[in-house]
C-alpha cells in the first residue's frame, strides 16, 4: 500500500539529525509493509491529485488551521476530494486541526492552556498515553465525525469518520504518536521555552520517563487504512 505524506510543518532545523517529521511517521509504521512518498505542501508541492497514492498522512505543524497560509486553502480542498474519491486520509496534530475545519468543524486556541508532554487519553474506554504538544485544538467537531478519543482537556482528541456504508474515510488523532519521549525533551528546550508557561513545561519534563502507547496508535492508523482500502480492493478483484 502506497500512503503520501502530506507535510505542513518541519521540526526545528538543531533537532534534525533524527530525521523530520515524515521520517517519524514512516519510522512509527515501518513493519506495516506500507511505501511511501512525501510532498511538501506547507511549500505548495501537492500530488497531481487525490488518488496519487492508496491513502493519505497528513503531519503536525506549527501553524494554525485558522491562520492565512497559501496552503491551507487547497490542502482543505485536497481532504475534501480525497473523501469524495474515498481515499483515507490520517491525520495528526495539525492534520487532526486542518481535517475537521476542511470538513465544517471549528478549530482555535484553547482557552485552558496547552497540553504538552505525556498525557492519556480515553480511546472508547481504553487508556492512551501519547505526547502531547499543542494550544490550538478541534473546539466543534464536523457533524460527520465520531469522536473516538478525549480527555478532560481535549474533548475531541481522536476522530474517525465513515461513508454513509460505514466505509472508513478518515481517522485523527490530536496527540503525537511519532514523538518518543527523547524528542519531546529536545522540543521542550528548542521551541517550547518563551512559547509555553514554564509550569507546564516543567510539569511535562517530569513525566517524560513513563511508558507511551504509541505502538498501539500505529496499529490502529494502519487498520484504518487497510480497512479503507479493502472495499476497492474487492472491487478491483471482481472486476478484475
Amino acid at each position: 500500500m502506497h500512503i503520501g505524506i502530506l507535510q505542513t510543518g518541519e521540526a526545528p532545523e538543531p533537532l534534525r539529525a533524527g530525521g523530520d517529521y515524515p521520517d517519524f511517521f514512516i519510522r512509527l509504521l515501518a513493519d506495516q509493509g506500507f511505501a511511501f512518498t512525501t510532498w511538501r505542501v506547507l511549500d505548495g508541492t501537492f500530488p497531481p491529485d487525490a488518488t496519487s497514492a492508496d491513502g493519505w498522512l497528513i503531519t503536525g505543524s506549527r501553524f494554525g488551521a485558522y491562520e492565512d497560509h497559501a496552503f491551507i486553502p487547497p490542502l482543505e480542498q485536497f481532504i475534501r476530494d480525497a473523501f469524495a474519491a474515498r481515499v483515507p486520509v490520517a491525520g495528526i496534530c495539525f492534520g487532526h486541526q486542518i481535517m475537521a475545519q476542511a470538513l465544517g468543524g471549528k478549530v482555535e486556541k484553547f482557552a485552558g492552556g496547552w497540553a504538552v508532554g505525556p498525557t492519556e487519553y480515553d480511546f472508547e474506554g481504553q487508556p492512551i498515553a501519547l505526547n502531547a504538544w499543542h494550544q490550538d485544538q478541534v473546539i466543534t467537531a464536523p457533524a460527520t465525525a465520531r469522536t473516538v478519543g478525549h480527555n478532560p482537556h481535549c474533548a475531541h482528541a481522536a476522530l474517525a469518520y465513515e461513508a454513509p456504508d460505514g466505509t472508513p474515510l478518515g481517522y485523527s488523532v490530536q496527540a503525537h504518536p511519532e514523538f518518543d519521549n527523547a524528542f519531546t525533551d529536545a522540543l521542550i528546550e528548542a521551541r517550547g521555552r518563551g512559547l509555553v508557561p514554564d509550569p507546564v513545561l516543567d510539569a511535562a519534563s517530569a513525566r517524560l520517563g513513563q511508558p507511551l502507547d504509541c505502538a498501539c496508535i500505529a496499529n490502529r492508523i494502519a487498520d484504518f487504512f487497510r480497512a479503507a482500502t479493502r472495499p476497492q480492493q474487492q472491487r478491483k478483484a471482481r472486476h478484475g
